[in-house]
């Protein structure tokens, strides 16, 4: 009987212990600050820097990751020089006509027509008017690549949907299709 009384307890003493645990929550905590940080206020007060703010700018001279120098500016001026001198840095290897003909359908065809005749579906539908056809503009790869990263007249910049290396193709696709027109 004692037996039976020994084993009663322990169990229940067993289940009294167990209850109380919480693998996802442990009770203690070896050294806290690693797992709860202090959080600082962006533009709160600190020692931590010589101005005594949180917020710093950026270092003068810096440029966000993944950010691609264009060398001309937004200007006719530039635009001039790009149609001059700029050329473009793909071989032929690298100029994927099926890509380029994607992303001309996506992002050019709406205005200037799959052909290139300046008579897309916008241009139909009198949303836009004097869109030009290739075939009636002198334009050269740097021309293109120019207008496709700043924009012009109605047109705007597409240099945020479109890698560079993504625009240099478009702008021989563009080329392409000016020589069948």
């Amino acid at each position: 009987m004692k037996s039976i009384y020994k084993i009663t307890l322990l169990f229940g003493l067993t289940i009294l212990v167990s209850s109380c645990h919480d693998n996802l929550a442990p009770n203690y905590q070896y050294f806290p600050n690693m797992y709860e940080s202090v959080g600082y206020e962006t533009y709160a007060e600190s020692k931590a820097f010589k101005n005594g703010k949180e917020g710093q700018l950026p270092a003068e001279g810096s440029l966000d990751r993944g950010t691609e120098v264009y060398e001309y500016e937004n200007s006719t001026a530039g635009y001039d020089l790009a149609k001059a001198n700029l050329k473009s840095p793909l071989d032929s290897l690298n100029k994927d006509p099926e890509k380029a003909k994607e992303l001309f359908e996506i992002y050019c065809a709406t205005c200037h027509g799959n052909s290139g005749n300046g008579k897309g579906i916008l241009v139909e539908r009198e949303k836009f008017l004097g869109v030009p056809s290739y075939k009636d503009r002198v334009i050269t790869e740097g021309s293109i690549f120019h207008i496709v990263t700043y924009g012009l007249n109605s047109m705007g910049s597409h240099a945020n949907q479109l890698s560079a290396h993504e625009r240099w193709i478009v702008a021989s696709y563009v080329l392409k299709l000016k020589s069948e027109l």
